[in-house]
């Protein structure tokens, strides 16, 4: 049953984001080791983000941004109301795109 969600959550644009337990043990196994044990730095960044962008390469993608100890990133494909998390990392720099939302 590793394909139940994991968790699914509101973002400031309304968006309903999920993800399953597989996913994310893909994620901080093999994607982004860096991200063990921290799902509420990703919830925090898609609940309460410091900004949203779209992606340049594909509208349907958002980068939500928040700092922490450091800067992260979580990566979500946005279909209507829904979204499913990409990925997440810490990263150095916002990326470009358009600014969608700011707190």
């Amino acid at each position: 049953m590793k394909s139940e969600i994991y968790f699914s959550l509101k973002t400031p644009l309304k968006i309903e984001v999920r993800t399953t337990i597989q996913y994310w043990e893909y994620l901080v196994t093999l994607k982004h080791p860096v991200m063990k044990s921290k799902e509420n730095i990703v919830k925090v960044a898609l609940q309460m983000p410091d900004e949203i962008r779209q992606s340049k390469m594909d509208k349907d993608v958002f980068l939500y941004y928040k700092q922490f100890d450091r800067l992260y990133c979580v990566v979500v494909r946005h279909a209507g109301t829904e979204g499913f998390l990409i990925t997440a990392y810490p990263t150095d720099k916002v990326k470009e795109g358009d600014v969608i939302w700011t707190k």
